[in-house]
């Protein structure tokens, strides 16, 4: 790389791509995540060139040296310039760029931006973006016809050497899974897959003929957290509220089978949660849920207390699956939490948001929590910021200890607090999931036992993930066994 001085290699720059439009965007960009590409990617859409002003080492809250930051910028198709800047020298760099935007994100709106006034004098615009997920329909047909057999899970080298992780270790962690005593609660469902042969569009109205050939039924919701752990070789416990109908008595018994401990509490003012999918050639053509949503009454809270007192005594780590349909109202979770941080049980949680509405700061102190990036915005009421922005925030508003914010085919990006925020990325380790219903519950139990086995959050996302990859490639809520981790894991190692 020449040495240049900022004015020299703006001048350069311009020089070289001539009349096109250059958006600029500066930063430290010490691990790409999600959000920095949707940046970078909104940023290229802006104009012609992008280019990327990256800090040098000097003076620069920079963790990864400065070369490595470089080669990893360099290698994304919307990046076609980095230079090497530091804070004094980005005003003269500007001035001889002349860029015809420069793209910040959302958080910096309303703040000092010593950009503005060179901005004012050559012409150009200052953009603030949110960084908000856009998919390519173009993607996911290629994703679809080209993409790598769905067994193949796509492991992080990287990640792993930025955390010190070895697959031994995490091997280790999950053998240790069957010394960990889990208590589940939350929210049982029950997943019916009605499999159906398409035939055709009625002549009558334009409504889609199937015939049902085939149906299959899993346990899901919280339900399938505790079948999980069981399965990964957990003694696991469950607790819940059902119906006073045959769906909870055959699931009650399917969970016996599963080696869980299930706890039920009747109420006779809702049906078990009944939750259909009519698929065919492979898609879901429609969901029908059967269910209630309203908070369970006190009388019933103080029976679910009485049964958490009796399991939780013996327990290594508590897990909250919450679903948001009134298994779990504050006065019970706020019980709970008592309870745990009493008895110093480290909690995790995850309070699903996708039809109905919830709030996942209410679990306040959690070891760990997972949600989505529409579940981080909600609980904060913030959907214009930037995602580190709005998860930082999290992070202090529930005064959580760690972060896994779901991406869905993004991957995940994990947060800890440790007297300073640390951030790090997954991509998603199985890019083609046949079916997407589960993989957080997979996620959630396996980063449950990692954690109860002392491993920290980096393994936690990194086994997480994996389990996540493994939960998408079949269809239907299936337990995940210990067996498969390590035959994954062990495959990375061999490659």
């Amino acid at each position: 790389m020449l040495s240049l001085t900022p004015e020299q290699g703006g001048e350069l720059i311009r020089r070289k791509h001539g009349h096109a439009r250059i958006i600029f965007v500066s930063g430290d960009f010490n691990i790409v995540h999600p959000g920095h590409l949707r940046l970078l990617n909104f940023a290229k859409s802006c104009g012609d060139v992008l280019v990327v002003g990256l800090f040098s080492d000097r003076g620069s809250q920079t963790i990864v040296p400065f070369e490595m930051r470089r080669d990893g910028l360099t290698a994304l198709v919307a990046v076609d310039e980095v230079l090497e800047v530091q804070h004094a020298t980005l005003v003269p760099l500007l001035e001889s760029l002349i860029p015809f935007a420069v793209v910040k994100g959302k958080e910096h709106e309303g703040g000092f931006n010593p950009e503005v006034e060179v901005l004012q004098r050559t012409g150009g615009h200052l953009i603030f973006s949110a960084g908000d997920a856009k998919f390519s329909s173009l993607d996911l047909i290629s994703r679809e016809l080209f993409g790598s057999d769905r067994h193949f899970f796509r492991h992080d080298s990287n990640y792993l050497a930025r955390h010190h992780i070895s697959i031994g270790g995490l091997t280790r962690l999950v053998q240790n899974f069957s010394k960990v005593r889990v208590l589940t609660i939350g929210d049982l469902i029950v997943d019916e897959y009605i499999h159906c042969d398409p035939i055709g569009m009625s002549q009558e109205d334009p409504t889609i003929v199937v015939a049902p050939i085939k149906t299959n039924t899993f346990i899901g919701g919280a339900g399938i957290v505790a079948a999980h752990a069981a399965a990964l070789g957990a003694q696991s416990g469950f607790i819940s509220v059902v119906g006073e109908d045959p769906v909870a008595a055959n699931s009650q018994r399917e969970l016996g089978v599963l080696r869980v401990n299930s706890v039920f509490l009747k109420d006779s003012s809702r049906p078990t949660t009944l939750k259909q999918r009519f698929r065919a050639s492979g898609k879901t053509l429609l969901r029908v849920n059967h269910m209630r949503s309203h908070d369970i009454e006190g009388a019933l809270i103080t029976r679910f207390l009485m049964e958490v007192d009796a399991l939780i005594v013996d327990a290594d780590v508590v897990i909250f699956s919450d679903f948001n349909y009134g298994c779990l109202p504050d006065a019970l979770v706020d019980q709970v939490i008592s309870r745990c941080t009493s008895l110093s049980i480290p909690f995790l949680a995850d309070s699903q948001s996708s039809s109905q509405v919830g709030d996942v700061s209410r679990y306040r102190g959690a070891t760990l929590t997972a949600a989505t990036e529409r579940e981080v915005r909600l609980a904060m009421n913030d959907f214009k910021s930037g995602l580190q922005n709005v998860a930082n925030g999290l992070l202090v508003k529930a005064k959580l200890d760690s972060l896994l914010l779901k991406l869905g085919a993004e991957g995940l990006i994990a947060l800890a607090t440790s007297g300073k925020y640390l951030t790090d990325s997954l991509g998603a380790m199985n890019p083609n999931a046949v079916d997407p219903a589960g993989a957080g519950d997979a996620m959630l139990a396996t980063a449950a036992l990692a954690l109860a086995s002392g491993g920290n959050v980096w393994e936690c996302a990194y086994l997480g993930s994996l389990a996540s990859a493994i939960q998408v490639s079949r269809v239907g809520n299936i337990p995940l066994t210990a067996a498969l981790l390590v035959d994954a894991l062990r495959a990375q190692e061999s490659a």
